[in-house]
C-alpha cells in the first residue's frame, strides 16, 4: 500500500516553525517534490527576500509572493513552503483552500526564538530589539494562521521526522488530501 497527495499541501507558520525542514522530510515520505515559494521568488527576482525587501518593499515582495504561490498551485502536487507572510492575505488563504490544503505548523514563542535568533537572513527581524518585533509579529499572526486546515503543534522535543510524521498523520485524517492505494 502506498499513500498518493491528491492535492498540494501548503506549510504555513511563523519563521522558525520548520515548514522547510518538515517539508522536505514530508515530500520525502510522499515521494512528491518539495518546493519553497520564498526560494522560487529568489530564483525568479535573482535576489534575496531581504534584496528585495530592501529594494522594492514589502507590498512589492507581497504582490510577487501571490503570483508564485498561484503558479504552484496550478502545478503539479506538492508540498509547499511559503514564508512566514504569505498566509496573512486573504486572497492567499482562500486560494490555498481552494486548491490545497493548508497546514499550520504551530510553534510557541520560546522554540521560534530559539531558532530565528542567530539568523541574519530574516529581514522583519533586524529591529532594535528583534525579540520583542517576534513577539509582536507571533501576536498578530496566531489568530490568522488558526484559520488553517489543519493545525499541527510543534515541540522542541520532536525531532523533524516526528513532525514530519504528525503532519501525515493531520492531512491522512482527511479524506481529500491523501489516496491510500494498493
Amino acid at each position: 500500500m502506498s499513500e498518493q497527495l491528491r492535492k498540494t499541501v501548503v506549510l504555513v507558520g511563523m519563521m522558525g516553525a520548520g515548514k522547510t525542514a518538515v517539508g522536505k522530510a514530508l515530500a520525502a515520505k510522499l515521494g512528491v517534490p518539495f518546493i519553497d515559494s520564498d526560494a522560487e521568488i529568489e530564483r525568479a527576482a535573482n535576489m534575496s527576500i531581504a534584496e528585495i525587501f530592501a529594494r522594492d518593499g514589502e507590498a512589492f515582495f507581497r504582490k510577487k509572493e501571490t503570483q508564485v504561490i498561484e503558479r504552484l498551485l496550478d502545478g503539479g502536487r506538492c508540498i509547499l513552503s511559503t514564508g512566514g507572510g504569505a498566509f496573512l492575505a486573504q486572497n492567499n488563504r482562500e486560494m490555498i483552500s481552494e486548491r490545497g490544503v493548508s497546514v499550520w505548523l504551530n510553534a510557541d514563542l520560546d522554540l521560534l526564538w530559539s531558532r530565528v535568533r542567530h539568523k541574519q537572513t530574516r529581514p522583519l527581524l533586524r529591529t532594535a530589539n528583534p525579540y520583542a518585533t517576534l513577539s509582536e509579529i507571533f501576536e498578530a499572526r496566531v489568530p490568522i494562521y488558526a484559520q488553517a486546515d489543519i493545525e499541527v503543534h510543534a515541540d522542541a522535543a520532536y525531532s523533524i521526522e516526528e513532525m514530519a510524521n504528525r503532519v501525515l498523520r493531520a492531512i491522512s485524517a482527511r479524506h481529500d488530501v491523501l489516496e491510500t492505494t494498493e
